[in-house]
């Protein structure tokens, strides 16, 4: 039987909660600020039998783009009620459903590369390598009209080599990839076009494939992002900002990318512009770098290894997708070890967010993510992988809106002792959650809850717990502990027995 011990004990947890519940009140408060909105739960999504290379959002549907040639539904194996679509899928942004837009986009080695909607939502621009969209003979670069999935007629441009990179303005459309002319005319990796085909002014020289446009019509640039060493004759390394209008060299970032890295993925919010990069080779820089679009000055760069592919801002935080696996250095980082896939991070202060969803490294390079777009207040992701929180879904999967509805992983285990007189001591290793920081600990004596606690972990610091109960010296008694993130409970773990030691005797006592 209990003892007023035990009581005095489960004020005191009591207590503790409350405590503890205030502070977590202020740290979750602090979170919300930083921007951390999604859950780390994945949606049913459709998958596809390839790799996704990009996925883009305008008026209701998200269009995904890649190399693979069928999409299957949500919980199909591979091979499974497959439904043709090559290269090229569309689907309701908010249901997840297949939509009946199916252009095949083919031709040897067809791949699709780059998508991205007119700022009005009226056109889809849609880039990469091939000879042919539905029946129609193109040249790597096409538009859709967006009301009807018809292909437009006045955009069709002849470009010579693949198009990796699109953007668009009111007036311009931004091509970037490998190519060498575009139309007939001289454009080196870098063009800009009319919404209607036409080939604008703007002329530069870079030497190398552009994998990223980043188009700033309100500060009159647009920033480029690749592969690079030159750009209109001048030392520019993987990053430089061209005059919107004439292709000049507007602003140089030296020193922000180092040799042997490129940048791969550039996203914008109001005032900054963000950067991901890829290394080559150990050591090299794999991270992600904020600058200021007024005038090109660095805010922040954090030194994650795992190369970056995928950016996307929203209230806040910065979404992004790579194979991270060492941040020890970041704030909220890691030390080396498995990779994270998926990282959100302030964008106030590169702090790395209470967001942990993950992928494996599938097929092709396998590198995981390596597309994002934000679609109605969704997460869609695609790339490489086969897997998401070690589920089997290929190729594409998506986020919804929070609070973090992820259950815990590794469940509690218990191991009692007894140290004391009416003591008995239990211990056990805390569980995490890819989107709760702090977790909830019920303890069970007889079936009977007896205490609450609750502790902040991570995946790679899951801190050692205890809790020492008093009870009758000398009683036996059962132990169960159940882990919740206040959506979520686990079943109580197996249970433990477990005898209080008895009282001493006195001594000379008959």
């Amino acid at each position: 039987m209990a003892t007023a011990s035990t009581a005095v004990l489960l004020v005191a947890a009591s207590l503790l909660t409350a405590a503890n519940s205030a502070a977590s009140g202020q740290k979750n408060e602090k979170t919300r600020a930083a921007g951390k909105t999604l859950t780390a739960r994945p949606l049913a999504t459709w998958q596809t039998d390839g790799i996704v290379w990009s996925v883009e959002y305008a008026r209701g549907v998200v269009y995904v783009g890649g190399t693979f040639g069928n999409v299957r539904p949500p919980g199909a194996k591979p091979g499974e009620k497959q439904v043709p679509r090559k290269n090229f899928a569309a689907f309701d942004a908010a249901t997840g459903a297949l939509l009946p837009c199916a252009p095949a986009f083919s031709g040897t080695s067809s791949t699709v590369r780059a998508l991205k909607a007119s700022r009005d939502g009226k056109r889809l621009y849609v880039g990469g390598y091939f000879s042919r969209a539905g029946g129609t003979g193109v040249a790597s670069a096409v538009a859709l009209n967006t009301a009807d999935c018809s292909l437009r007629k006045d955009f069709r441009p002849a470009v010579s080599a693949t198009v990796r990179a699109i953007d668009t303005t009111d007036t311009a459309v931004y091509l970037g990839g490998d190519f060498m002319t575009v139309s007939g005319r001289s454009r080196h990796r870098i063009a800009a076009l009319g919404p209607s085909g036409s080939v604008l002014p703007f002329t530069a020289d870079v030497d190398a494939p552009v994998r990223a446009v980043l188009a700033a019509p309100d500060r009159g640039k647009v920033i480029v992002g690749g592969d690079f060493h030159r750009v209109n004759g001048a030392p520019q390394r993987a990053l430089v900002a061209l005059d919107a209008s004439k292709g000049s060299t507007a602003v140089s970032y030296p020193h922000w990318v180092p040799e042997g890295s490129a940048v791969k993925a550039l996203a914008r919010d109001d005032t900054a512009f963000y950067v991901g990069a890829e290394g080559r080779g150990v050591g090299r820089f794999d991270g992600r770098i904020a600058g200021r679009l007024s005038d090109g000055t660095m805010l922040w760069k954090d030194d994650c290894q795992g190369a970056t592919q995928a950016l996307v801002v929203y209230k806040g935080a910065l979404y992004s997708g790579s194979h991270a696996h060492e941040c020890r250095s970041t704030p909220g980082g890691f030390p080396d070890g498995p990779r994270h896939h998926f990282l959100a991070q302030s964008v106030r202060d590169k702090r790395i967010l209470h967001w942990f969803p993950d992928t494996n490294d599938g097929i092709g390079e396998k590198i995981g993510p390596r597309a994002l777009v934000m679609a109605g207040g969704i997460l869609w992701a695609g790339g490489e992988f086969t897997t998401v929180n070690g589920r089997p879904q290929q190729g594409l999967t998506r986020f919804g809106a929070g609070p973090g509805n992820a259950a815990p992983e590794a469940a509690p285990r218990l191991t009692a002792g007894s140290s004391r007189a009416g003591g008995v001591t239990l211990t056990w290793r805390a569980a995490w959650d890819r989107d709760d920081a702090e977790l909830t600990y019920r303890i069970y004596r007889d079936g009977v809850l007896v205490a609450t606690m609750r502790q902040q972990s991570v995946a790679w610091k899951r801190p050692q717990m205890k809790y020492t109960d008093s009870v009758t010296p000398g009683s036996r008694h059962r132990y169960t502990i159940a882990v919740t993130d206040g959506a979520n409970t686990l079943p109580r773990s197996q249970a433990v027995e477990v005898t209080a030691a008895a009282a001493k005797r006195s001594a000379g006592a008959h």
